[in-house]
């Protein structure tokens, strides 16, 4: 620990509302830190949304890409529309994204009551299992390279 932090009068606080500046400063401040070790390329977020006629959102996909690869955080399809191939469209749309912007790989997380079948289905493979997340259950780290995917 730094001799001087006590001399500083720093405060910790667990805070339950910060406010999106707040978790931006943090976020920033690692990315600083980051881009002393290597090239910032850019992260940018990645943000899919199946819409209803109306213009309300029945599904989506969040992500991110940065350093080369996509991150893809969510993909929610509302449970009227399931089965129908949304899914897939939300992913493919979230990886052809990827390529464009050079990226060579795709990485996610599932939990074993959600949807492993369906990434490996689609190209994904298992690297990481964490048991009891939740209790009883996997959470499950799957991987996709991306090189040459859909190009022709």
């Amino acid at each position: 620990m730094n001799k001087n932090a006590d001399s500083l009068n720093l405060d910790l606080s667990l805070e339950q509302n910060a406010s999106e500046e707040e978790v931006l400063f943090v976020q920033q401040g690692l990315r600083s830190f980051n881009n002393h070790f290597i090239v910032d390329d850019g992260f940018q977020s990645v943000t899919i949304f199946l819409r209803k006629e109306d213009g309300s959102i029945a599904g989506g996909l969040l992500g991110e890409i940065y350093w080369g690869w996509l991150h893809i955080s969510i993909l929610w399809i509302d449970e009227n529309f399931r089965g129908l191939g949304y899914g897939e469209q939300l992913l493919r749309m979230a990886e052809e994204e990827a390529i464009q912007k050079s990226c060579h790989s795709v990485h996610l997380d599932t939990e074993s009551f959600q949807a492993q079948r369906f990434y490996e289905k689609h190209g994904y493979t298992v690297f990481g299992l964490l048991d009891d997340h939740p209790i009883g259950h996997q959470r499950i780290f799957l991987v996709k390279k991306l090189l040459h995917e859909y190009t022709d």
